[in-house]
């Protein structure tokens, strides 16, 4: 437990040197900024910046001002802009990016859901520094307009939109006119990327000092359109104060612990890595996870096959070594060589007592473990049992699940809306760093560490593409990177190698894209 346990930690601290290189900002903290922030984290860091002298009415001018900086870049001087403001402070930016358009020769219309005299503290003193005429908005809302500016709620929103707002919200999207959000598309969680009630379908978004949760989560990703980050004066050391658990899977994070090969290595300085193949009818599973686990760079990959499929194993490898196993008992005389150091056991394996007990065996050596589909699939009625042996082990534990293999061990996580929540909660109960499986993947530790993948593009929905990231993880794994940091790069490389293929991606494509991905990591 206490090794599963401290790799959260262990990173979070790593990341910690970051911020603590002043010489180096901002390249120091990373050219994407990784940290997400909740909304309540970000309303403590505006508090923070507030109370470290920064005027709260400067922070609104400045992301009024990043507003219509990108409005510009999305439409011509002269052209006219529909303003759609809330009643709090995302309706004080717009009211702060009307004013700053309008001086630039726009043609500009502000409609105010709600009464101007109910606007309060900073909000109120921008409506009043507006001196356009302010409208109740109606269908026609966007008539005649090239840009629409949606500032009607933020990333804090936290209930269903109704009323005049979701009718502003139904008429700007069916007005197929581009529209840009102002922090967070209105509707959307910040925390979960949900929608509340209805949304906003942005074309782009500006959002201020850091990404929340929900512009890379699902389907608040989608609805977002392309992100812009804007510095608004927040001080760096704000981020200390707030101690961010959730980051952007980004390079930046794990880039320094990918393992190299060195020059006065040999493989085994790289690890051995064992996977563990299913019956005759399921060997392709296995070959993908290996092929990918030999491809991120372990020093030698074994396939563990059972006599059935030993044949059908052996005449389709090369690299890959191939020991005949005889069940549960087999796994643990094979893994009883502690120089296989990693293992990978669930694709295709087969469901029932049988692959409950290879699991059991894989969980009692003493190799990293990667279980995933069948292997986790099995213990869908007893998942407590997995979960105790997990716990009672030094090595780690990744769990790969889908959503539908996610819901079998963990039924009642389904209330939580966020995707976050959820994998946070599940690697907390296991004891183990969850994958959390999709387009938006999250990888959690159980001591609450977290990133969200927003790399993987939609080639990436085939067959087999899941063996192929449980292989990789465990690859690094065997290369001894820790298993969140493995999981996260694991991930990543996933999409980008996908993205590096392209249209027409299968699978088997996925480990030969490794060699250009990582070269290109590498550098010159």
């Amino acid at each position: 437990m206490a090794n599963n346990s401290s790799i959260g930690i262990e990173w979070a601290e790593r990341f910690e040197t970051l911020l603590d290189n002043p010489g180096e900002e901002p390249a120091a903290i990373a050219p994407d900024a990784p940290d997400l922030l909740t909304p309540q984290e970000m309303g403590a860091a505006d508090r923070l910046a507030v109370a470290s002298g920064v005027r709260s009415s400067a922070l609104m001018e400045r992301a009024g001002e990043a507003v219509a900086a990108v409005a510009e870049s999305m439409l011509p001087p002269g052209g006219r802009v529909a303003v759609l403001a809330g009643p709090g402070n995302n309706g004080g930016d717009g009211f702060v990016a009307a004013r700053l358009l309008t001086e630039r020769g726009y043609r500009v219309a502000v409609f105010l859901i709600g009464d101007r005299d109910s606007l309060k503290g900073d909000a109120s003193l921008m409506a009043r520094a507006w001196k356009g005429p302010i409208e109740a908005p109606g269908r026609d809302l966007a008539h005649g307009a090239g840009l629409i500016i949606d500032a009607l709620f933020g990333a804090g929103l936290d209930r269903p939109i109704e009323g005049a707002a979701a009718a502003a919200i139904e008429a700007a999207n069916e007005s197929r006119v581009p529209i840009l959000a102002v922090d967070l598309p209105s509707g959307v969680d910040g925390a979960s990327g949900a929608i509340l009630g209805q949304a906003i379908l942005a074309t782009e978004t500006v959002t201020f000092f850091r990404r929340k949760p929900g512009h890379l989560l699902m389907p608040g990703r989608v609805l977002a359109g392309r992100l812009t980050l804007a510095d608004i004066g927040h001080d760096l050391s704000i981020l200390h104060d707030i101690g961010p658990m959730a980051f952007h899977n980004s390079p930046t994070l794990w880039l320094d612990g990918l393992p190299r090969p060195q020059l006065d290595g040999h493989k085994y300085d790289r690890g051995h890595a064992l996977v563990v193949s299913g019956p005759i009818t399921g060997t392709g599973a296995a070959r993908l996870a290996a092929r990918a686990a030999l491809r991120i760079g372990a020093g030698l990959v074994t396939v563990a096959s059972p006599p059935d499929a030993i044949v059908a194993n052996a005449a389709q490898l090369t690299a890959i070594m191939v020991m005949r196993m005889y069940e549960a008992d087999g796994l643990a005389e094979i893994l009883a060589d502690h120089r296989k150091n990693a293992v990978v056991i669930g694709p295709a394996l087969g469901v029932g007592d049988g692959a409950i007990a290879m699991v059991s065996a894989a969980l009692d050596s003493d190799a990293a473990t990667v279980v995933d589909a069948d292997g986790l699939t099995s213990f869908a009625a007893t998942p407590d049992s997995l979960f105790m042996r997990i716990k009672g082990r030094g090595a780690p534990v990744v769990l790969t699940p889908h959503e539908g293999e996610f819901s079998r061990l963990f039924p009642d996580l389904g209330i939580l809306s966020s995707k976050l929540d959820r994998a946070r909660e599940a690697a907390m109960r296991s004891g183990a760093v969850v994958v959390l499986k999709g387009p938006d993947t999250v990888v959690a530790a159980p001591d609450g560490i977290a990133t969200v993948a927003d790399n993987a593009p939609a080639d990436l929905a085939t067959a087999g593409a899941g063996d192929v990231l449980a292989g990789m993880i465990g690859g690094l794994m065997a290369q001894q990177m820790p298993a969140f940091e493995a999981a996260t790069a694991g991930v990543w490389l996933h999409g980008a190698a996908a993205a590096h293929v392209g249209r027409g991606l299968i699978s088997e494509d996925l480990p030969e894209a490794l060699p250009a991905v990582l070269s290109a990591l590498a550098g010159p």
